[in-house]
Order: C-alpha cells, then structure tokens, then sequence
C-alpha cells in the first residue's frame, strides 16, 4: 500500500510510468527494505519554472547549487525521472547512501539502487562529473533534446502535457 505522498508524487509522474514506479515502490516497501527505512519519492514532474528556480539555486538564488539543468534541460521536466529519500521510522528523511537500517548487510540505499536498476532505470550515482544520488531516470531511449523537440511541437498524450513516448 503505497503513502499519501508517494502516491501523489506517482500521479505527477508520466502514465507510460506510474504502474511501473507504483509496483516498484510498494515492493521496495513491503520486501527489500525489511527494517526502520522506506522510501520516498521526494520529485517526480519538475515544471520547466521549477527547473529554473532550482538551477538558481547557488548561482542568482542563495543556497548550494543542486542542479545544472535548466528549464526544459531535466528529464524531471518530462516526469521520467524521480528523485528519493529514505524515510526513518516514519518521520526523520535520510540521504544516508551507507546506513545498512534493517540490517542484512547491504545498506538500504544501495538496496534501492539495485531495485530501480533491475528495472531498467538509470541512476544519478553512476554519472561521471555530477554525481546525483537521490535521481533515477527513465529514459526510453529520448534525449533531453529530443523530449524538448517533442514538447515544444507540442506532441503530447491528446488532453495532457505529457510527451508521447
């Protein structure tokens, strides 16, 4: 059974997704992560507005700089990438990527990094010059550039915004 926030992060997410990211994260909850952590979906679908006051961030804005993607430059922005946190006991949010919290040995994070990458998505940890460990990506084999193409023509699913995929 998936939370109240998960869900609605999964609702914003693109449909070719949401059953994916639904099962993904209910089996995640229910049988890898067997101790005091679950996770969560802290952003799914970023608004290209989003997107730019994020990129500010550390640059124009105060605060550290947590992006180098700009507006239309995210596949946030095209809500096939999600970013996590894991929630501890319910309530405290935790980017711990070492913290083994059900204690088998494997820490919890990188049990969920095996989760998501079972499933074909790719992962921020991985990326050479900018490491992003809460970010998982589903790509379809489109480019940023391609999805921006596409949203720009406005090639979206007939009575959404969402990009044909």
């Amino acid at each position: 059974m998936l939370d109240r926030h998960n869900r609605s992060k999964i609702d914003l997410a693109h449909p070719k997704l949401r059953g994916e990211l639904e099962n993904l994260i209910q089996d995640i909850n229910e049988n890898i992560l067997t101790g005091n952590s679950k996770v969560r979906i802290t952003h799914s679908l970023r608004t290209w507005k989003e997107q730019d006051d994020l990129y500010a961030q550390g640059r124009t804005k105060p605060g550290k700089k947590v992006t180098n993607a700009k507006g239309g430059d995210s596949y946030h922005n095209y809500a096939i990438a999600v970013d996590i946190c894991l929630i501890i006991n319910g309530v405290q949010a935790s980017w711990d990527v070492k913290k083994d919290w059900d204690k088998d040995n494997q820490s919890d994070w990188m049990e969920v990094v095996k989760a998501f990458k079972d499933k074909g998505w790719k992962w921020g940890g991985d990326w050479v010059k900018f490491k992003d460990m809460p970010h998982f990506e589903k790509t379809f084999g489109f480019t940023v550039k391609q999805l921006k193409e596409k949203y720009l023509r406005k090639d979206f699913i007939a009575g959404t915004e969402y990009v044909r995929i």
